[in-house]
């Protein structure tokens, strides 16, 4: 049995000092600066972050870094309708975003898998009351990391209905792999936007998790969530009864990031079967076939 690998003094010190800094302060001014038009500012920025992130920008629909009117929209670019193509199968669960698995595999006893030794409730993620139900437990999930030179928007998995969107606040900690290992609870205790449609799947949820530096998640449906950072309730919307509906097909944009961090896929039980062979660490792209929606007999 291989033991857990000891922390570096390196990894505690990053992660005690995200506990000292002003996460939501910070990460409201990084929100601002990556808004700034003034030109010589935002190509300075832009610049600096596609050389030390190697940005291949002839993947990108507007491959010239000037022509991006701030730092924001350059993190957001849109990628050339041929770079992501859509797996074919008909039953295909198609990866939502480019990024790396960090962890994937069934819910046990309401759990999932943060890291090695670390495990988070779907009550906690999904920002559930007590009186609350899901339909999750015994189902599949897959959380995935997008990294800071990975494309930044969010796309379906599969066809759906929308019928809810819960905002839950909490902190913004560092999603990356050490916090994953360090912080218990990361991804229930973060800011995130838990986003629930019906499917051939049955109920899905597509959570996406912020973090330090993250200043805004937003939908195609309701536009920008964060920030403001600052309530201290959950707020929620329900669209199922909605006059105005709302469906998007597979492969359609359905939010992004304004600046990076992590989405968590939740499927109920024999609804979805993974790929073979995907494993944590694996770097992953959006249209690929994460895994099959299984056929239920009628």
């Amino acid at each position: 049995m291989t033991r857990p690998t000891k922390p570096s003094i390196a990894e505690r010190l990053f992660v005690a000092l995200q506990h000292l800094i002003p996460q939501r302060w910070l990460s409201t001014q990084m929100y601002r600066l990556a808004r700034v038009r003034w030109r010589p500012l935002k190509a300075l920025l832009i610049r600096i972050f596609a050389r030390l992130y190697r940005i291949d920008m002839n993947l990108a629909l507007e491959p010239r870094l000037a022509a991006y009117a701030h730092f924001n929209a350059f993190f957001t670019r849109a990628l050339k309708p041929d770079v992501r193509p859509l797996d074919a199968h008909p039953r295909a669960l198609l990866c939502p975003v480019d990024g790396a698995i960090s962890q994937i595999g069934a819910i046990s006893n309401g759990k999932l898998i943060q890291a090695k030794g670390h495990e988070f409730s779907v009550e906690d993620l999904l920002g559930l009351e007590s009186s609350e139900t899901h339909p999750f437990d015994g189902g599949q999930f897959a959380t995935i990391y997008l990294s800071p030179n990975d494309y930044h928007r969010i796309h379906m998995p599969l066809a759906g209905d929308l019928t809810q969107m819960r905002h839950v606040p909490g902190r913004l900690f560092s999603v990356n792999a050490t916090t994953a290992r360090l912080v218990p609870g990361l991804f229930a205790r973060n800011e995130r936007l838990v986003c629930r449609f019906d499917t051939e799947a049955g109920n899905m949820g597509l959570i996406l998790v912020g973090a330090i530096f993250v200043g805004g998640i937003e939908t195609v449906w309701a536009g920008e969530i964060t920030p403001p950072h600052s309530q201290q309730s959950i707020q929620r919307w329900d669209y199922a009864d909605d006059a105005q509906h709302i469906r998007l097909e597979a492969g359609d944009e359905m939010g992004r990031f304004n600046l990076g961090s992590t989405v968590i896929l939740l499927f109920p039980p024999n609804r979805v079967q993974w790929e073979p062979g995907l494993v944590a660490g694996q770097k992953v792209q959006l249209g690929q076939r994460l895994g099959l929606r299984l056929a239920i007999e009628s």
